[in-house]
């Protein structure tokens, strides 16, 4: 393209020109590897259900995350979500194709976690549908954007000094406007998944307009003692 010749690729790990995540810094991405919880997808060296997951009555279907939110994912998404790299999103969905077809999860449609409206303003896009759009070409699959919205402002849930704080943070802070999700197997996207709150506020807004199942699907995951 002519325009990569007056701003060339760089990849966010090395500085290498050519490709935003050149294959060398791909292999060092921090790969979230098994054993984990079979449902919040938290690391769990039995690999059962998480005491919390068992504890809770949930209606997220499971949350799968390929990496930790460390390195250079971190500083992948960052320069995405903070900094105006939206180029980005096609490389980072890529990633999760990948780990889609290596670990298949249930879908017939993809539907991107929604920011406020005030954010979004202020943003001037949503991160998460910037994914949602690239990975649905990659997959083939549907991309329901005009469903789930988030009605409720708060603060980001990663400043959030608790689960139960993140928990209260997400509670009725989503709905659905329409009935497309119903009858329908969702997969959720988000950029990082951080205790789940936010994507369990989700799915409980997706099933009350029908829809089956709901799994959640984020770049990587915060892990927190």
């Amino acid at each position: 393209m002519v325009i990569d010749s007056f701003f060339p690729r760089r990849c966010v790990g090395c500085g290498k020109v050519g490709s935003f995540l050149c294959s060398d810094c791909c292999k060092k991405l921090p790969k979230l590897l098994a054993p984990f919880c079979p449902k919040c997808g938290r690391p769990q060296a039995s690999g059962i259900l998480c005491p919390s997951c068992r504890q809770l009555q949930t209606e997220i279907d499971g949350i799968r995350s390929p990496y930790r939110f460390d390195e250079m994912i971190r500083k992948a998404i960052h320069e995405l979500k903070y900094h105006n790299l939206k180029a980005l999103s096609f490389c980072l969905a890529e990633l999760l194709a990948e780990y889609l077809q290596s670990n298949p999860l249930l879908g017939e449609a993809i539907v991107p976690v929604p920011l406020h409206p005030r954010r979004l303003r202020e943003r001037g896009y949503n991160q998460s549908s910037l994914l949602a759009r690239e990975l649905g070409k990659l997959t083939n699959l549907p991309v329901i954007e005009d469903c789930l919205i988030r009605v409720k402002e708060a603060q980001p849930q990663v400043k959030a000094s608790s689960v139960e704080e993140r928990r209260k943070n997400v509670i009725h802070a989503f709905m659905c406007q329409n009935e497309k999700v119903s009858g329908k197997q969702i997969i959720l996207i988000d950029d990082v998944c951080t205790s789940g709150a936010t994507l369990e506020s989700c799915a409980s807004a997706l099933k009350s307009k029908g829809a089956t199942s709901v799994w959640g699907l984020t770049l990587a995951r915060e892990i927190y003692k």
